[in-house]
């Protein structure tokens, strides 16, 4: 086994940190850099770059990248969609470690300074995952309350789901299920190219409700084949 040191950039130049900006962009495969991006493909710190500089933006300047357009704000719900995707990906709950760049869009240290910690990020996950959402509504609330009162005149309407399945409930049912199809057993975690759906198990068309205990993780070939046959 061979010992080296690390290169380091403790002294350098402007020029030789400007140098450090392209060859990090370049592994980065892109024109720019964010500073999530270099912090895994720099050899030092994104502060080192801000104090010598100013700000990420003007060292992106002087080094000829286009800016990051990193977002100042990012909003809660960007963070969580982040989150769900990663755990379809893993088929589990995301762990500290794995969530970095590419595999994440934020860095773990993102979810810590809004959340304070990734277990308590992860926990407001949750909430927003099982919270209610626009599925919820049911087709007689998305009439005018004038056009209810006129047909509640003549005959009471029987609440109903919608009929779409949102992000968020398809999210849970993957999870609910073990992302493996609940008819034959097939998991993309096992079989590579298997696709999942999540689908109601009494057809809407059959008076079906969007509720997670009507619905059900099939894979593209058993869902395809139910059609609207009851417990294909």
């Amino acid at each position: 086994m061979k010992f080296e040191l690390e290169d380091s950039l403790r002294g350098a130049t402007n020029e030789e940190l400007l140098d450090e900006l392209r060859r990090a962009a370049k592994v980065a495969g892109r024109n720019t850099i964010t500073i999530s991006e270099f912090e895994q493909y720099g050899k030092c710190h994104p502060c080192t770059m801000q104090r010598r500089f100013g700000s990420w933006t003007k060292a992106l300047d002087l080094a000829g990248l286009k800016p990051s357009r990193s977002k100042i704000v990012i909003e809660n719900e960007e963070l969580f969609e982040n989150i769900k995707e990663m755990w379809i990906s893993l088929g589990r709950q995301p762990r500290y470690g794995e969530v970095r760049i590419p595999d994440s869009k934020y860095s773990a240290g993102t979810y810590e300074k809004r959340f304070g910690s990734w277990t308590k990020a992860l926990k407001a996950f949750v909430e927003w995952v099982n919270s209610h959402d626009s599925n919820g509504n049911s087709e007689e609330e998305s009439i005018g309350n004038d056009s209810i009162q006129h047909i509640s005149r003549k005959k009471p309407l029987k609440k109903r789901t919608r009929r779409e399945i949102s992000d968020r409930q398809r999210f849970r049912i993957l999870v609910r299920d073990g992302f493996r199809c609940m008819a034959c057993g097939a998991s993309p975690l096992k079989q590579p190219g298997i696709e999942l759906h999540v689908d109601h198990i009494v057809p809407w068309s059959k008076g079906g409700e969007t509720t997670d205990d009507n619905l059900q993780c099939k894979c593209s070939k058993c869902n395809l084949g139910k059609c609207n046959q009851f417990n294909a």
